[in-house]
């Protein structure tokens, strides 16, 4: 099914970016000392050197071939491999991303548990409105906030814009670099997985073997990690998978907001270029991982429930 869905995936992207407005050599020589010296003969020769001189059949079945051989094609506009371009800023994008997903999923579930404990406390209260604020509240929204009441109003010593991997550079200041750009990216998929797992813990606690395990007089301590957090994760292991789209979706903007030179900036200006080879590698790249994720939350069902596996 992965291998289906990333097949439909190149093939929207690829035959819906033909529906764009605007050509992309156009774009390209215009942005070359105005376009004024470039002759008719040079557009024919740009373009049979990107393949658009095809058909949009075979320009596809030509991508596909490449990308079987490790060729995801050449920027229109910088003239450099896409694949170069992916492997330099999909580090960035992975390690942001995958700090965001790990960071919400274990907040997530530490909060909806006590929140569900803990039903009709306070506690249950605040966490239950923080998850709705959380919900509707966008990325950009979330990263412009933080930027005004930490660092303009409170003058938070924290870097606004730019990044670098740790092992590139100092690694405090990497740390410091990536606390923005997470809270932004972990916010939704945070109040999503606190909300599921307060749901599931409460439907859970209604079991027969919960309730024995009470009447046996078992600490709650035992009760709930033996018990009720296990079996309790499956149905949030789902919002996980959904999360990590939420995530690299909302790097896109993330990045863009905090100069994060990852594959969201990337494709932004591949967009703004009408740079169709770049999207389309960036594209499948991102729907290769989170399909990736999704396949490895699909196996840790068997581990989580046995019933799943022997079934």
């Amino acid at each position: 099914m992965g291998v289906l869905v990333l097949f439909l995936v190149s093939l929207i992207v690829f035959f819906s970016l033909r529906l764009m407005p605007g050509d992309p050599v156009l774009i390209y020589v215009a942005g070359q000392q105005g376009g004024s010296s470039v002759t008719p003969e040079m557009l024919v020769e740009l373009r049979h050197e990107y393949g658009l001189d095809k058909s949009i059949p075979v320009q596809y079945a030509n991508w596909v071939k490449g990308i079987f051989h490790g060729d995801l094609g050449n920027s229109i506009r910088s003239h450099e491999p896409v694949a170069k371009s992916i492997r330099r800023s999909i580090p960035i994008t992975l390690v942001l991303g995958f700090s965001a997903l790990i960071i919400s999923t274990i907040l997530g579930v530490f909060l909806g548990l006590v929140a569900a404990i803990r039903r009709g406390s306070w506690i249950d209260t605040v966490v239950t409105l923080l998850s709705y604020i959380g919900l509707v509240i966008p990325v950009f929204v979330v990263a412009y906030l933080l930027i005004y009441v930490l660092i303009l109003k409170h003058h938070v010593g924290l870097p606004v814009t730019g990044y670098h991997l740790p092992w590139t550079g100092s690694f405090k200041s990497s740390l410091l670099e990536s606390i923005l750009p997470i809270i932004c990216l972990g916010t939704v998929p945070i109040a999503i997985t606190a909300r599921q797992m307060r749901s599931s813990v409460l439907e859970v606690n209604n079991m027969d073997y919960v309730r024995t395990a009470w009447s046996k007089g078992l600490r709650e301590r035992t009760i709930v990690t033996r018990h009720v957090l296990k079996n309790s994760l499956i149905p949030v292991l789902t919002m996980v998978g959904m999360g990590i789209s939420m995530i690299f979706g909302g790097s896109v903007i993330e990045e863009t907001i905090f100069a994060i030179p990852g594959m969201g900036q990337l494709l932004v200006k591949a967009v703004l270029n009408r740079d169709y080879v770049v999207i389309q590698g960036c594209t499948l790249i991102l729907a290769a991982i989170i399909v990736f994720v999704n396949l490895i939350v699909d196996i840790s069902y068997g581990w989580l429930d046995p019933r799943i596996r022997y079934g």
